[in-house]
This record gives C-alpha cells, sequence and structure tokens, in this order.
C-alpha cells in the first residue's frame, strides 16, 4: 500500500497537525488496511512501540522500524476500558498529540469489526476541531475537513453559543436538555466555551427557554456582583462554514448577560437590535459613567441597595401597583423607595425620557459588572476569547 508516512517529531501541537494524524488515518481506513497495517503505521508514526487489542482479543504490536513485537505487554486500567485498545509503549516525554493519533487507532481497530462505518467524528479530538470551525484565520478546505470529522451536517445551519461558567459541565447538560441535537463542545478558551447546536429552535423561544432553565438552577445572588454566571450568549443560525460569525456574535450577545435579579442569564444576538452597539463601549467607558457611579454610590448601604432593586422592578414592570405586587410591599412602599432614587439621581421617573434613562443605566450597570468579570476571567486564561466584540 502507498502511504504517505508521518513523523510525530515532524508535527506540532496544534490544529493543522491534528488534522494531519485524521486524515493520515482516514487515508489507511479507505484503503481497507488490516489491522497489522494499522497498528504498523501508527507505530510508525508515533516512533515509539504501539499496541492495539482488536475485538476478537488478538493482539497486534508493532515498533517504529515495522518490527512485529511479540507478547501482551500489561495495560494500565485495561480492565476497566471496553474492546478495542490501543497504546503507546512510549520511553521518553509524551507527544502533546499522542492522545489524538491513540483516539483515531482506536476508531480505526473499531471500524476493522463493523463495517460500513458510520462517521462518528472524534472524542478527545473535539476541542481542536470546534477551534477550526470557529477561527477566521482557517482555510476553507480545513473547515470543511473539520465540520466532516466533527460529526455536523454540512447540509444544516449551525448555531454558536458562547458560555461562561465555573462547572462547565452541568451547563453543557443543560443546555443538551433544552436543545436537544448534535452538540460539540470546546475546551474553555479565555474562560468560554463554545458549543456548537444545529437545532432549529427560534432565537426567542431558546433564549427565554435557556435563561429560565438557568436562573432556576442558579438562582440570583441577593446583591449585583455577588454570583459568577453561568451564562450564555447566543449568536444567530448559519452555515455551518460561516461559524466564526456566529461565534463572534454569541461573544458580544454574552457582555448583556448577567446574574442579577432582573438581568437575562441567556441573550441571543439576534434579539438585541440596536443594542448590539452598546458592546462596543469599552469597560472603561462603562464603569466610569455618571449615571452608573450614582447608582453604585446609591446602593452602597442597605437602605440604597433595597431602592436600586426596586427601582429595576419598576423598570421592568412598568407601575407601582404591579411592583408593589411582586416585590410583595404595599405600593406606598415602592413610591417611597422611588423618590429616595430620584432625590438622588436628580431623575423624574414619571417622564418618560428619564424612565428610559434609568433602564438603560441600570442596564450598563449590569453590563459592567458582568464584562468585569469576564475580562477577569480572560486575564486568568491568557486573554483569548474574552468577548470584547
Amino acid at each position: 500500500m502507498e502511504h504517505e508516512q508521518l513523523r510525530m517529531s515532524g508535527l506540532g501541537s496544534g490544529p493543522e497537525s491534528m488534522l494531519r494524524i485524521v486524515a493520515y488515518f482516514d487515508g489507511l481506513g479507505e484503503s481497507a488496511a488490516d489491522a497489522d497495517t494499522v497498528v504498523k503505521h501508527a507505530a510508525a508514526l508515533a516512533e515509539c512501540g504501539t499496541g492495539g487489542r482488536l475485538p476478537s482479543g488478538v493482539v497486534v504490536r508493532y515498533g517504529p522500524l515495522g518490527d512485529r513485537i511479540d507478547g501482551v505487554p500489561q495495560v494500565p486500567d485495561a480492565d476497566a476500558r471496553p474492546l478495542p485498545e490501543a497504546w503507546l509503549e512510549r520511553a521518553g516525554p509524551a507527544h502533546p498529540l499522542d492522545q489524538v493519533l491513540l483516539d483515531r487507532l482506536l476508531h480505526a481497530l473499531r471500524m476493522l469489526d463493523v463495517r460500513p462505518p458510520a462517521r462518528t467524528g472524534l472524542h478527545l479530538g473535539d476541542p481542536a476541531l470546534v477551534e477550526v470551525l470557529l477561527s477566521d484565520d482557517e482555510h476553507r478546505t480545513d473547515r470543511v475537513r473539520a465540520v466532516e470529522l466533527s460529526g455536523l451536517d454540512p447540509g444544516r445551519d449551525v448555531r454558536v453559543l458562547a458560555l461562561y461558567a465555573d462547572q462547565v459541565g452541568p451547563v453543557v447538560e443543560l443546555i443538551e436538555r433544552v436543545c436537544p441535537g448534535r452538540l460539540v463542545r470546546s475546551a474553555p478558551t479565555g474562560g468560554l466555551t463554545a458549543v456548537l447546536t444545529q437545532t432549529p429552535v427560534e432565537d426567542r423561544l431558546l433564549c427565554d427557554a435557556l435563561h429560565t432553565a438557568l436562573a432556576a438552577a442558579t438562582p440570583s445572588p441577593p446583591r449585583p456582583g455577588g454570583g459568577h454566571g453561568p451564562w450564555i450568549g447566543i449568536g444567530e443560525r448559519m452555515s455551518v462554514y460561516a461559524a466564526p460569525t456566529s461565534w463572534a456574535q454569541a461573544r458580544r450577545a454574552l457582555r448583556f448577560a448577567s446574574s442579577t435579579v432582573y438581568g437575562r442569564r441567556a441573550v441571543a444576538f439576534g434579539r438585541l437590535g440596536p443594542l448590539d452597539l452598546l458592546a462596543d463601549v469599552p469597560l472603561g467607558r462603562l464603569l466610569g459613567a455618571r449615571g452608573i457611579a450614582r447608582i453604585n454610590a446609591l446602593a452602597a448601604t442597605a437602605t440604597g441597595a433595597q431602592d436600586v432593586d426596586t427601582l429595576e422592578a419598576f423598570c421592568v414592570y412598568g407601575s407601582l401597583r404591579r411592583t408593589a405586587s411582586e416585590l410583595h410591599v404595599h405600593h406606598s412602599t415602592v413610591a417611597s423607595r422611588l423618590a429616595r432614587v430620584e432625590a438622588a439621581t436628580d431623575w423624574d421617573l414619571g417622564n418618560s425620557i428619564d424612565r428610559f434613562i434609568a433602564t438603560l443605566v441600570l442596564m450598563l450597570r449590569r453590563m459592567a459588572l458582568s464584562s468585569a468579570e469576564l475580562a477577569a476571567a480572560e486575564g486568568a486564561d491568557g486573554g483569548t476569547g474574552h468577548p470584547t466584540g
């Protein structure tokens, strides 16, 4: 069989090298190579002894020079893993892509037992594939290949979600329940996690369902700044080859998410409309805005914080009586609290313009709190992937 022989020593650790390994094993599979040939080529690629146990229980081992190795080594935790198995007998330091090699070798051995194979994509290689899908810098041919390997349907639109959470796993499970369909999750980058879904759920329904589910799973903290996600920014549905655009939209939408009582845990870019322009406001400008500074000063005391909470409720519900009902207080209490806010801010909440300004200031304040936390996460994770727009 004629087959280009790769060597791990000639590969880096990035997505391009990962895709070359994947393409290498796909070439072996398409050539109908048997188990001996697959393991032999894997050993040459790894440049060390390599072994595999077939579903039948037969063990095949080869050295890097194409020499067949007799005997069955002790593979750690072998009893805990289903057949088939694959391992590297590397004496020196591991290569960053060893696990990708093993994953593809395992896949090839499984396909020897089940033909024709159903492409399920990668498991351990998925994060790198998602990085290729979401990058504007990749060649189209590489993105086409990544779409195929990830298991996404190239004929269906994809939507990208930007997830910020301390515990990613439970939130991804929640997303799977809310929008069933194929999901591909990347490793966190810059404090964020990208989730791709091809479910056809419409923007408003998906956004409301995710917000409701997140709010129920993680109740709002008693004060702004007291909670840390989880938040989700939702990009628009578009061609799988335009996923970088949906990813950029999701990161912009994420700036509007908040854990505060009257904030939104999930925000869809498609529902922002002209509010999207606020995503271009630098964090420093938000923190220094005069209206935000006044509200923060007012909220610095227990009484003032209660007044600000009442103002937020009033801006959401629109009337004294509805606000009083939601807060479980008398409407005269709401009126007294709002009067103190008016005195501190020089707003007349009976005036539509001032009421709009109050609503905008509260939104910008939530954005400032969330953006500061996202910026801190970016700094802690190396400065990539932050939703700066």
